[in-house]
């Protein structure tokens, strides 16, 4: 028996009750682990809250989380490339992770990369995947484009600001805080937005002489997705692949994308990006490459009991929180 943040009903944060949570015996092609370090996505908040989200949560009871570092002790039939006591990590569905123990499939399992702590993992893992393919593959990001990220001061907003700037972007970042634009600034953001100060459509034209940005890494949602599409240019990229603030409203795509100059837009999600297993080693490859060689930091600034996982949740949707959170069971 193990001890997990179990949902019986989706709603506010305090659904999650932290109880008993039976583990069965790891099923073929599965290994049972158990939890060092936890990872904290704004999208778990989707999760327990029932808001839409790309990947489906399962009816209540249910226990949510993207992403976990742990110890196997135990493997199903058919695993041969784990082993018990081995150390390994994991950043994509199924969900599952607020648990102390818990089966994944061993297909989508990676070991753990040497010379990184467990915290750092579970903090950059899923975030770290999700910029890599934001940033490589949605949209190739060159040298001299112009970019816009939102929400640049969070867990993935400073990982974006970070690996964009490594790839010789320039970027225009938003923020809700003074102190959040200081934050994002110090990650490698070149021009910090207040949102409630400045519109950032306004300085994206500026900085591009009226061009656009090549493309915006859309997090917010209803409250910015018109003034996204407005800062792009011809033929930009907005990559909505979050919504904070709520789901967008529809999107005309003849007056919203036709006439703003033929523009794109897609609802990126991870686990369409690494769903073969060349895909996902590349993708952990290049982001443990990117962490070893110092363009990211995990940007730890938050950490919880797992048994407090409320805590976490209230704290991020406040809207006052700075980097990435972690769970320890």
């Amino acid at each position: 028996m193990s001890k997990a943040q179990v949902i019986n009903e989706f709603g506010s944060p305090e659904v999650m009750q932290w109880r008993d949570w039976h583990v069965p015996d790891p099923s073929p092609g599965e290994v049972r682990l158990r939890h060092t370090a936890i990872g904290v996505n704004f999208a778990d908040t989707y999760h327990r809250g029932g808001i839409s989200h790309p990947w489906k949560v399962d009816n209540p009871p249910v226990v949510i989380g993207f992403e976990g570092v742990g110890i196997v002790e135990g493997v199903g039939e058919g695993v041969t490339n784990f082993q018990t006591g081995d150390k390994v990590a994991y950043g994509i569905p199924p969900l599952g992770s607020y648990a102390e123990t818990r089966n994944y499939p061993a297909d989508k399992l990676l070991h753990m990369p040497n010379g990184l702590e467990d915290k750092q993992v579970a903090a950059l893992l899923m975030k770290g995947m999700t910029a890599h393919y934001l940033l490589h593959r949605t949209y190739a990001v060159q040298p001299g484009d112009t970019i816009v990220v939102h929400a640049a001061a969070g867990g993935m907003g400073l990982i974006l600001c970070q690996w964009a700037r490594a790839l010789g972007a320039t970027i225009v970042g938003t923020v809700s805080t003074h102190e959040k634009a200081e934050a994002a600034t110090a990650a490698g953001c070149h021009h910090a937005v207040v949102r409630s100060e400045q519109n950032f459509v306004d300085v994206v034209r500026e900085v591009t002489d009226g061009e656009g940005a090549a493309v915006v890494y859309e997090a917010i949602g209803k409250d910015t997705l018109s003034d996204s599409l407005d800062s792009l240019q011809m033929m930009g990229v907005c990559a909505a692949y979050g919504h904070v603030s709520g789901p967008p409203d529809p999107v005309d795509i003849i007056q919203d994308l036709g006439r703003r100059g033929s523009l794109f837009i897609t609802r990126p999600a991870i686990m369409h990006y690494v769903a073969k297993r060349s895909d996902l080693e590349w993708t952990a490859r290049d982001l443990c490459k990117a962490i070893g060689d110092g363009i990211l930091d995990a940007n730890i600034n938050y950490e919880y009991a797992l048994k407090d996982a409320v805590k976490a949740h209230s704290a991020i949707e406040s809207g006052t929180t700075l980097g990435a959170s972690v769970l320890i069971p």
